[in-house]
C-alpha cells in the first residue's frame, strides 16, 4: 500500500497546467478541424450525388417533356399540314381555273391573230394589185414618152445633119472662092514685084556707073570717112552693144507680142464662143428660172397650207394633250381610289380570314343551296331572256362568280344575323316586360295597384284583360298567311358540306 502511495500524482504547477491546457486546446482544435474537413467532404460528396441525381432527373424530365412536346407538335403539324394541303388544293384549283381562262384567252387571241393576219394579207394583196396597176400605167406612160422623145430626137438629128451638110457645102464654096482670089492676088503681086525689081536694078546700075566716076575723087574722102568711121565706131561701141541688146529684147518682145496676139485671138474666139454659150444658157436659165419661180410659188402656197395645217394640228394636239392630262389625272385618282379600296378589301379579307371556320377554309365556295323546284320558281318569277349584250357582259364577269358566291353567302349570314338580332331584341323586350310584371306583382305600392297586376285578384278575378276568343275561319274567308321557318346559311352549309 505504501508503494501505491508513492506512485500518487504530484500537484502540477501553473506552467504545467498552462501547457496542459494549451495541449488540450490544440487537440480540440485539431479534432474540430478534422470534423470540419470530414463534414465538408461529406457535404461535397452529398452535393455531387445530388447534382448527379438532379442531372439524371432533369434528363428524365426533359425526355418525357420532349415526348409530350413532340406529340403536341406532331398534332399541330398534322393540323397545319391538313390546312396547308387544303389551301394548296384550293390554290391549285384557282391556278387551274386561271390556266384554263388563260388558255381560253390564248386560243381567242390566236383566232384574232389569224383573222388579223388573213385581213392583213388580203389588204397586202390588194395593195400589190394596185401597185402593179400603177406600175403598168407608169410603164405605158414611160413608153409613150420614150417614143415621143425618140421621134423628136430623130427629127432634130435629121435637121442638124442637113444643116451641117449645107454649111459644109457653103464653106467649101467659100474656100474655093478664097483660093481663087489668093491665086489672082499672088500673080498680080509677082508681076508688080518683077517690074519693081527691074526698075531698081536699072537705077542701081546707073548709080554704080556714076559712083565709079566719082570714086577717084572720093579716095581721100574714103580715108577721112574711114577715120571718122573708126572714131564713130569707137565712140558708139557702147551704144551699139546697147542697141544689140535692145534689138535682141525687141525680137523677144516681138515674139512675145505675136504669141500674145495669137493668145488674144484665141481668147477672143473663146470669148465669142462663150458669149454664144452664155446667150444660150441665159435663155435656158431664164426658162428654168421661170419654171422654178412657178414651182417656188406653188411650194410657198403648199408651205403656207402645211403651216396652217401644222398650227391646226398643234392646237388640236395641245387640246388633246390637255384633255388627256385631265383624263389621265382623273383616271389616276380613280385608280388610286380603286387601289385603296382593293387594299382595304384585302386587309378586311385578311382580318376575316382569321374568323373563318375550318369548312370555309377548306371549301370557300359552295354550290347553290336552292333545289331545282325553287330555282324554277325563281326563274318563273323573274324571267329574263339572254341577249347577246347580256351574254357578253356575263362572259366578262365569269371570273367574279366565286366572289359573288362568297359575297352572297356573307350577305345571307348578315341578313340572318340581323333577323336573329331583331328576334333576340324582341325576346329580350318581352322578358324585360315579364320580369317587370313579376317584380311589380311582388311589390305592393299605389303605382303598382293602379296598374295591371297579375297577382292582384279580387273575387277570384284579376285586373288583367281577358284574351279574346280565337275567331273561327269560315269557308269563304282567306286563310292566314303562311309562316316560313328561317334557317341560317351557315347551318345549311354545315349540313350540306
Amino acid at each position: 500500500m505504501p508503494k501505491k502511495g508513492k506512485k500518487a500524482k504530484m500537484p502540477l504547477s501553473d506552467e504545467e497546467q498552462l501547457l496542459l491546457f494549451q495541449q488540450k486546446m490544440l487537440a480540440e482544435e485539431e479534432m474540430a478541424k478534422k470534423k470540419e474537413r470530414l463534414l465538408s467532404q461529406f457535404l461535397k460528396d452529398k452535393l455531387a450525388k445530388e447534382e448527379h441525381n438532379s442531372v439524371l432527373n432533369l434528363n428524365k424530365i426533359n425526355t418525357q417533356w420532349r415526348t409530350v412536346l413532340r406529340e403536341v407538335k406532331t398534332r399541330e403539324l398534322h393540323k397545319d399540314i391538313e390546312i396547308l394541303s387544303q389551301t394548296f388544293e384550293r390554290v391549285v384549283d384557282c391556278k387551274d381555273s386561271v390556266i384554263k381562262s388563260l388558255a381560253r384567252d390564248l386560243s381567242e387571241a390566236e383566232e384574232q391573230y389569224a383573222h388579223a393576219l388573213r385581213s392583213h394579207l388580203h389588204s397586202i394583196d390588194q395593195l400589190l394589185a394596185l401597185q402593179r396597176c400603177r406600175l403598168n400605167l407608169l410603164e405605158e406612160s414611160y413608153n409613150t414618152e420614150l417614143e415621143a422623145l425618140t421621134k423628136e430626137f430623130e427629127t432634130e438629128r435629121k435637121t442638124i445633119i442637113d444643116q451641117h451638110e449645107k454649111e459644109i457645102h457653103y464653106l467649101q464654096d467659100v474656100f474655093m472662092a478664097m483660093e481663087q482670089n489668093y491665086i489672082d492676088s499672088e500673080y498680080e503681086s509677082k508681076l508688080e514685084f518683077q517690074s519693081m525689081w527691074d526698075d531698081l536694078k536699072n537705077k542701081n546700075l546707073e548709080k554704080k556707073h556714076f559712083l565709079r566716076l566719082q570714086l577717084e575723087n572720093i579716095v581721100d574722102l574714103w580715108r577721112r570717112f574711114q577715120e571718122a568711121l573708126k572714131n564713130y565706131t569707137d565712140a558708139t561701141e557702147d551704144q551699139k552693144i546697147a542697141f544689140e541688146t535692145l534689138k535682141v529684147k525687141d525680137e523677144k518682145s516681138s515674139k512675145e507680142i505675136e504669141a500674145q496676139m495669137k493668145k488674144i485671138q484665141r481668147l477672143q474666139d473663146a470669148i465669142i464662143i462663150l458669149k454664144n454659150k452664155i446667150l444660150v444658157h441665159s435663155r435656158e436659165s431664164e426658162d428654168q428660172n421661170q419654171y422654178i419661180r412657178k414651182d417656188k410659188e406653188l411650194i410657198l402656197a403648199q408651205l403656207r397650207k402645211l403651216k396652217a395645217q401644222r398650227t391646226q394640228a398643234r392646237e388640236l394636239s395641245q387640246e388633246n394633250l390637255v384633255k388627256l392630262t385631265v383624263e389621265s389625272n382623273a383616271a389616276l385618282k380613280a385608280l388610286r381610289k380603286i387601289v385603296d379600296k382593293g387594299e382595304k378589301i384585302l386587309k378586311l379579307a385578311e382580318i376575316c380570314r382569321k374568323f373563318e371556320t375550318e369548312e370555309e377554309k377548306v371549301l370557300p365556295f359552295y354550290s347553290s343551296v336552292l333545289t331545282p323546284e325553287e330555282q324554277e320558281k325563281i326563274e318563273e318569277i323573274y324571267p329574263e331572256e339572254l341577249t347577246e349584250e347580256l351574254a357578253k357582259v356575263i362572259v366578262n364577269y365569269t371570273g367574279m362568280e366565286n366572289f359573288w358566291k362568297r359575297y352572297n353567302k356573307v350577305k345571307l349570314e348578315q341578313l340572318s344575323l340581323q333577323y336573329r338580332h331583331s328576334q333576340l331584341l324582341e325576346i329580350n323586350g318581352k322578358l324585360r316586360e315579364m320580369l317587370k310584371q313579376y317584380l311589380d306583382g311582388i311589390s305592393v305600392s299605389d303605382e303598382v295597384l293602379s296598374q295591371l297586376n297579375p297577382l292582384f285578384i279580387i273575387n277570384h278575378r284579376s285586373n288583367l284583360p281577358q284574351p279574346l276568343s280565337t275567331p273561327t275561319t269560315q269557308p269563304g274567308d282567306k286563310p292566314p298567311p303562311t309562316t316560313y321557318n328561317i334557317i341560317e346559311a351557315a347551318h345549311v352549309i354545315s349540313h350540306i358540306l
